[in-house]
């Protein structure tokens, strides 16, 4: 088990949050490339190969860690910032769309999380990101964005983002939760995860919500998201003017207001 940077936080705003982390001397966070919102001087960048855990020393441990980020469509590269000051520093990401940033201890959880393979921001260094293939092929076959998924190990602190509104559930051994699978943030290992058939063809066809649902079995926590990204990309790319959307569909003066400021 790798060694854990125990690092202090705090997290600013509503809609559009950012967290800054504060690092002692030789502290480090490690984030995706590109998360970064400011960090003040003593604070070193490093771009390193693989998940930025440290656990797999040598050539091939960090091969196979990239493999892994690899494989859930992520960057081969991760950023690491370290403190090289004598004096504490900080440094700050910014939540990729509006939503929550939510804090995880993962020694509180099992030392284990499985999350959206797009919903980690960063975590301390020492935590590992790897990937979790789901055992069923139906999941394989059906979950859309859950299929694969990403996995943090050790016992450090990570955080996650969440889109739109949070919501925190406890599942009791043998509850079991629908869910759309891109509502899906985050679970213990210990929620057993599978795809369900929506069952009559009139819903599957005209009901909106796909042909399969993900179903969550307790025990365990789980997080969800009431916007996903590929939700909202989906009603920004359909109200796009290069697509045909038009803006302000919702009044009567829409059509007159794009004649007013050049549609059309």
């Amino acid at each position: 088990m790798p060694q854990m940077h125990v690092i202090d936080y705090e997290i600013f705003g509503s809609e559009m949050q950012y967290v800054e982390i504060e690092l002692d001397p030789e502290e480090a966070a490690v984030a995706e490339a590109g998360g970064m919102m400011y960090m003040t001087d003593g604070i070193e960048m490093e771009t390193i190969f693989g998940d930025g855990s440290g656990s797999r020393p040598g050539l091939f441990g960090a091969l196979v860690g990239a493999g892994k980020r690899l494989l859930t469509g992520e960057s081969l590269f991760m950023t690491v910032f370290v403190n090289k000051s004598r004096e504490k520093r900080r440094v700050a990401f910014a939540a990729p769309y509006p939503g929550k940033i939510v804090p995880m201890m993962l020694g509180e959880l099992g030392g284990r999380l499985i999350c959206q393979k797009d919903a980690f921001l960063c975590a301390a260094k020492g935590v590992s990101i790897g990937i979790a293939f789901q055992k069923r092929l139906g999941v394989g076959l059906f979950g859309g964005e859950g299929f694969i998924m990403e996995k943090l190990e050790g016992d450090g602190l990570a955080f996650i983002h969440a889109g739109g509104t949070l919501a925190e559930r406890t599942l009791a051994p043998g509850e079991m939760l629908r869910v759309d699978t891109g509502c899906i943030v985050a679970m213990q290992s210990s929620v057993q995860y599978d795809i369900e058939y929506v069952g009559k063809i009139k819903s599957a066809l005209f009901g909106g919500e796909g042909l399969f649902f993900a179903t969550l079995r307790g025990p365990g926590r789980i997080w969800l998201q009431s916007l996903p990204l590929s939700r909202l990309a989906n009603r920004i790319y359909a109200a796009a003017p290069q697509t045909g959307g038009r803006r302000e569909e919702g009044s009567i003066l829409g059509g007159l207001g794009g004649l007013l400021d050049g549609d059309r």
